[in-house]
């Protein structure tokens, strides 16, 4: 038996170097560091998770919030972090058994608690982008509660990196980690921001750059929103083979199946829709999207 973590340390790494087994370590967050020095050209970034009593953004309530602010450079190499956020949240009523059985957060746990806005405001400033595992969950919630997450531009870690791709079999937070070579307590919000910083400063083994620096080649990227209105109900399996989303009309945007592509490919999808859908020439409705809209409430 182990007597010490030397000795722990010294068997994984023999362990590790064999080629016959594949070790995870425990997650130890990251601890907040000095700002850049003057010179160093760095921006600042939020990741940002939400837990909450449930899937409906218009309805359901946000019971706890976890942020890590972190500096990065231009190659999207992250440089340190600045600072934590982890609050809980008291909802109106209380937290489903089912959420409590995924998160681990009791009605006894978040009882008094509210997330102050000048906290959340506070804790925001200066950064220029807010990166979630799933914005286009998170991003809805927070700009319910927190105005400012409105005006910024977000990015999307599960959608905005091709991780297949890279190597990757899924996308889902815990698999990437553990490819990171780490492991950890998921669905605690703050939890899962230190692990989503550690899953952004790995380095994708087909480029050799981060996958923070591939997210942020892809968010800066304009997408168009393709609507395919009064599409033949009888076609929606084609629609969902081919990757479409169905909107059913809440938030003022059309009852109608939709698609997001890059700029590039929009005459391939009109050319579909002609050709497999319609029957005819078309115009559909198109949205413009950009980082500062992607993945809002309000699109």
């Amino acid at each position: 038996m182990f007597q010490d973590t030397t000795d722990l340390a010294a068997a994984a790494e023999a362990l590790s170097r064999s080629g016959d087994y594949r070790i995870l370590r425990r997650l130890v967050p990251r601890s907040p560091s000095p700002p850049p020095p003057n010179g160093q050209e760095t921006k600042t970034a939020i990741l940002i998770d939400t837990e909450t009593t449930g899937l409906d953004h218009a309805r359901d309530e946000i019971i706890e919030l976890g942020m890590v602010k972190f500096d990065y450079a231009p190659d999207g190499r992250i440089v340190g972090v600045r600072d934590t956020f982890s609050a809980f949240n008291e909802p109106s009523a209380p937290i489903p058994p089912d959420i409590t059985a995924l998160t681990g957060i009791t009605d006894e746990m978040v009882a008094g608690h509210t997330i102050e806005e000048a906290a959340v405001t506070a804790f925001v400033d200066g950064a220029v982008i807010a990166i979630a595992h799933n914005a286009g969950f998170d991003r809805k919630f927070a700009e319910r509660y927190w105005p400012e997450f409105e005006g910024m531009p977000w990015g999307c870690s599960a959608t905005e990196v091709d991780w297949r791709k890279h190597g990757f079999a899924g996308a889902q937070l815990g698999y990437l980690l553990n490819g990171a070579g780490f492991f950890h307590q998921a669905h605690r919000a703050v939890d899962d921001c230190h692990a989503l910083l550690e899953v952004l400063a790995f380095e994708l083994p087909t480029t050799g750059s981060s996958a923070l620096a591939a997210l942020l080649e892809t968010a800066r990227r304009k997408t168009l929103r393709v609507w395919a209105e009064q599409s033949p109900f009888d076609l929606k399996d084609s629609l969902k083979k081919r990757g479409y989303r169905w909107s059913d009309g809440s938030d003022g945007r059309p009852k109608s199946w939709y698609i997001d592509v890059c700029e590039t490919a929009l005459d391939d999808e009109i050319a579909f829709l002609k050709a497999e859908i319609y029957l005819r020439d078309i115009e559909p409705r198109l949205q413009t999207l950009t980082a500062f809209t992607r993945f809002s409430r309000r699109i």
